[in-house]
């Protein structure tokens, strides 16, 4: 049974996206067999390994809501052991679409549970929010992964993500884990950066991953080739960073 792992933060532009689609890829590079599931309408994990959403005749969304089977919108990348679950533009509907849908909270999965058993790890990459989607992609959790982006203004609505997580524990998924948080953006000469280092060790002690992911133009220009960093420039800063990050994944999810 295939390990599954929902990257979330509430907040855009921390490196969320990013995040998935190279830890997907490397842990494919690694031997691992992976899905990736992108239930983010703006689809950015989907075109960052190369697939056009805008073409697609159907993706996660049509599963969702009941029209497709999983495996009839499962669509493989140009790596090994690498296959992702596309998002497309019809995906921004879905949050209101699913609220007159029975058990509209543990759709994802439902879903999930059906091909769980032809991948190590499943990794969801989730919408920058806290609406029904974000809350379909805990449900369907094991664990979660939480990018923090070294910066002030992203420790605003730590709390409100963890509250959501708490009451998704309580109410909904009691076994969800968290394995902790990956800080995203970082930039070793800014003050502030140590700084905000410093308050996440209160917010999660003992699980912050060592793997520290710096600013790097290297992953910010890979998804405008369709291309994960491994495939784009695996010896850049980056492309080590998230190296060690899926490995250090490894060895805490064994």
């Amino acid at each position: 049974m295939g390990m599954i792992i929902s990257i979330v933060n509430q907040k855009g532009g921390v490196g969320k996206t990013t995040t998935a689609v190279n830890i997907a890829s490397y842990l494919a590079h690694l031997g691992k067999h992976v899905l990736l599931v992108d239930i983010d309408p703006q689809a950015n994990a989907t075109s960052g390994l190369g697939i056009d959403h805008k073409n697609l005749e159907a993706g996660i969304y049509e599963a969702l809501i009941g029209l497709r089977e999983i495996g009839s919108v499962l669509k493989r990348t140009v790596q090994d052991r690498l296959t992702i679950a596309p998002s497309t533009i019809s995906l921004a509907g879905a949050g209101i679409e699913l609220v007159s849908i029975d058990n509209r909270e543990s759709r994802l999965s439902a879903l999930l549970e059906t091909v769980r058993h032809d991948y190590d790890f499943i990794i969801i990459d989730g919408p920058p929010s806290l609406g029904l989607l974000t809350i379909n992609s805990l449900v369907a959790a094991d664990q979660i992964l939480i990018p923090v982006q070294s910066e002030y203004y992203a420790l605003e609505g730590l709390s409100q993500l963890l509250n959501t997580i708490n009451l998704v524990q309580n109410h909904l998924k009691p076994s969800l884990g968290i394995l902790g948080a990956v800080i995203t953006m970082y930039d070793k000469r800014n003050r502030l950066s140590e700084s905000v280092m410093n308050e996440l060790y209160q917010y999660f002690p003992n699980r912050i991953f060592r793997s520290i992911i710096p600013r790097s133009v290297k992953l910010a220009e890979s998804p405008s080739f369709g291309r994960s960093i491994l495939h784009y420039d695996p010896k850049s800063k980056g492309g080590r960073a998230y190296e060690k990050l899926a490995l250090e994944l490894l060895h805490a999810t064994k």
